[in-house]
């Protein structure tokens, strides 16, 4: 299924040559993961784990240059810990997806604008291991941890211009990821706040 999302950026990609910027960002993932059952919600005290993000797209500017639609592709790891005095529990996993954003820019001065951006990203897994007491298991065939998450966001971004030829950026940004498509009775959730920075450069110039 991932194959089949690779290939619509590509063709999307392809298809937008004409497109205003280029950009990719780079910063951390800080999640916690949400468990269900048909018993309720995990009892163990589950903590917030780090881990690294990236996405790198092309963005398209409406005519008036505030409104800006962006598509990327992402890479995010979701990790998180558990445990007690007398046992422990460590999640590693990484998702690719698609990204599918608006932003409406702020300019504060000929050199700083400021952002709001919301959208959605589209994911699944790459790679995923649990660590119960220095036990390693597999979760790429865990249905709550694979098929497609789905990932709707928000945040703020802060744009500084370099020169003409583009500018850097840190930004914040809120998701929460889930499967709807899930049928098992294992359902999981991840809310992750992300700390991002960027490098962006222009394409064309109007």
């Amino acid at each position: 299924m991932i194959k089949n999302y690779l290939l619509i950026v590509f063709l999307l990609i392809s298809f937008q040559l004409f497109s205003q910027e280029a950009y990719f960002l780079a910063g951390s993932n800080f999640t916690k993961y949400v468990f269900k059952s048909s018993e309720g919600a995990v009892t163990t005290q589950l903590q917030s784990g780090t881990g690294s993000t990236f996405e790198m797209g092309y963005a398209i500017p409406f005519k008036n240059q505030k409104i800006i639609y962006s598509l990327g592709v992402t890479l995010n790891d979701y990790n998180a810990l558990a445990g007690s005095l007398s046992e422990s529990y460590e999640w590693n996993t990484k998702y690719m997806g698609i990204q599918n954003a608006l932003s409406y820019n702020f300019s504060v001065s000929d050199d700083f604008q400021l952002a709001i951006k919301g959208g959605v990203n589209l994911s699944t897994i790459l790679y995923g291991k649990q660590n119960i007491n220095g036990a390693v298991y597999d979760l790429m065939g865990q249905d709550e941890f694979s098929g497609l998450f789905l990932s709707p966001f928000a945040g703020i971004q802060t744009r500084y211009r370099l020169n003409d030829l583009g500018f850097l950026s840190l930004g914040y940004a809120f998701s929460k990821s889930m499967n709807p498509f899930n049928t098992s009775e294992e359902k999981l959730s991840f809310n992750t706040n992300q700390i991002l920075f960027g490098i962006h450069f222009n394409i064309n110039k109007n």
